[in-house]
């Protein structure tokens, strides 16, 4: 098998089901995906400490699972089977409960960093963000299966919820935004991206 085709010279590509522009916004959406899964993959070479290991392991479910998003996404035929499931959301929920127990409370807004780990976990959760709008976009005009953008949305909170978690593992503080107020009473809140 070569790597290569030349199908794509001329700014097309094969998606399940027929062919689109490399720039469509269901090719965006999925690509989005792919990125985000490289990102993941770049954030577990850094948790390859012993107190991570329950993280890594969430981590490469989620590679498996974001590429399931991604086929589903990159699907333009009329009742495909779906791999994206509603116990993938499930999963992602009950991981944010425990993940905001173990974090300290939270009053203000913090910066993205701290530890190295928690900073790539932290792009992990602004690409899922774009990925997120990129699959709002391919919604409005096109046919997708709706558990992929639950998922996405879910996600980025995942990750909000594991760059904490890293940190105070790590004995390493959150970065907390210089010039914000308490907004955050009873500190268990996530902020930054609740939605």
């Amino acid at each position: 098998m070569k790597l290569y085709t030349r199908t794509g010279d001329e700014g097309k590509t094969s998606v399940i089901g027929g062919r689109l522009d490399k720039n469509h916004i269901r090719v965006n959406a999925y690509g989005t995906l792919d990125e985000l899964n490289s990102f993941v993959g770049v954030a577990v070479t850094k948790l390859q400490d012993a107190k991570f290991d329950d993280i890594r392991n969430e981590l490469a479910k989620i590679q498996h699972e974001l590429f399931d998003c991604g086929g589903d996404l990159s699907s333009v035929k009329k009742d495909y089977p779906y791999k994206a499931k509603e116990d993938m959301i499930l999963f992602l929920e009950e991981r944010i409960d425990e993940y905001i127990k173990e974090a300290p409370e939270l009053e203000r807004f913090i910066l993205p960093g701290g530890s190295e780990a928690s900073a790539a976990i932290h792009v992990c959760r602004t690409v899922a963000r774009r990925g997120e709008r990129e699959i709002v976009e391919l919604k409005q005009d096109h046919e997708i299966n709706p558990v992929v953008l639950k998922y996405v949305n879910r996600l980025s909170d995942y990750f909000f919820a594991v760059a904490r978690v890293i940190n105070f593992r790590a004995g390493v503080n959150d970065v907390e935004y210089e010039r914000s107020a308490i907004v955050f009473r009873g500190g268990k809140r996530k902020p930054n991206d609740a939605e």
